[in-house]
């Protein structure tokens, strides 16, 4: 990449006129995804600039309580919580919101209501700021069936329904990934102009990669077809190298590498965890149909991510996902187990 002619760019595609591009393929639509979205960049921006200046400004450290998941909340995920909330219901396009940090939905006042659902975890990773690692923020977008009479039922939807899904990482750069369901575009937030710019587009996981991210720290607690998937990785039986491991242990950052790189990210159940911890409709939803609109499959253990149907809020679900063929080999892993179990 010549970074000095990009320097130069004058035509520059911001997040906004990607997505009002977007509306305009559909003649129908009245704009209100596109308002939906920029309110939820604006969140992203605020959070940004908040997690730049965590150390500075005395947010880091604990804020006391404990939040529905039972982890101690750090005042930077209660801060995010907020800006998120209140920009989505300022956006007057949504009618339920769902927060990681929420233990019920959040149903917006009639005067204020849209035709969207958005699930969210405002700040996954949290627990990593004070030692600088990437964290981010993850969200899936559904349309509801009647503003008027929403129930829990609306949000309770298979993850197939899904319309939009992204997440913004904060790392060495501010990028946020997202698909309309049509590709996966990724955007990078120039500071200077406070603008988030078309810097990955179409982006499309490799096939198959060289990379395994699972926290093996769980390994004597996991079932056979998981253990058997990761002594394959370290040691091959068909004479190909070993893979490289990386775990960062947040999964947006981890989500990020393998989208770019390809490779596979497992959390998969273990004795301690028997439905895994990933919670489904705002992490194991919004990444499984980012992960399949770049080419690569996610996986439960038992089916495809984007069919489970949730029946709690915070139901959390087991999950595969990344590269088609690396998602191949543990389908297949867990097809023979339920052949010869």
């Amino acid at each position: 990449m010549d970074h000095a002619a990009e320097a130069q760019r004058t035509d520059l595609m911001t997040i906004t006129r990607h997505v009002l591009n977007e509306q305009s393929r559909h003649p129908e639509s009245r704009g209100d995804f596109t308002i939906l979205l920029s309110h939820i960049v604006l969140g992203c921006k605020f959070v940004a600039a908040a997690v730049n200046k965590a150390g500075l400004a005395k947010l880091i450290g604990l804020a006391g309580e404990t939040n529905v998941q039972g982890e101690e909340q750090k005042k930077l995920d209660v801060l995010s919580n907020e800006v998120f909330v209140k920009a989505l219901v300022s956006s007057g396009r949504t009618c339920v919101l769902v927060s990681e940090e929420n233990e019920e939905a959040i149903f917006v006042d009639p005067a204020l209501r849209g035709k969207y659902c958005v699930c969210f975890d405002p700040l996954d990773g949290s627990s990593n700021i004070d030692c600088g690692v990437s964290i981010g923020t993850i969200f899936g977008i559904y349309m509801v069936k009647d503003k008027d009479n929403v129930t829990l039922e609306d949000v309770l939807q298979p993850g197939t329904n899904m319309l939009a899904a992204g997440y913004c990482m904060y790392g060495s750069s501010c990028t946020l990934v997202l698909s309309t369901g049509n590709g996966v575009n990724g955007f990078t937030l120039d500071p200077s102009l406070g603008e988030f710019i078309l810097t990955h587009p179409n982006i499309k996981i490799p096939r198959k990669g060289k990379i395994y991210s699972v926290n093996e720290g769980n390994a004597k607690n996991w079932d056979g077809p998981t253990a058997k998937f990761v002594e394959k990785c370290k040691y091959p039986e068909d004479g190909s190298p070993p893979r490289s491991l990386r775990y960062i242990g947040s999964m947006v950052a981890d989500v990020h590498r393998t989208l770019l790189y390809g490779g596979i990210f497992l959390y998969p159940a273990d004795q301690k965890s028997p439905n895994g911890k990933l919670r489904v409709l705002y992490e194991v939803f919004p990444m499984s149909f980012l992960m399949e609109q770049a080419g690569g499959q996610a996986f439960t253990g038992k089916q495809r991510a984007l069919e489970l149907a949730p029946a709690k809020l915070h139901d959390r679900s087991p999950v595969f996902l990344g590269s088609y063929d690396d998602v191949e080999e543990i389908k297949a892993l867990y097809a023979s187990m339920s052949n010869s179990g």
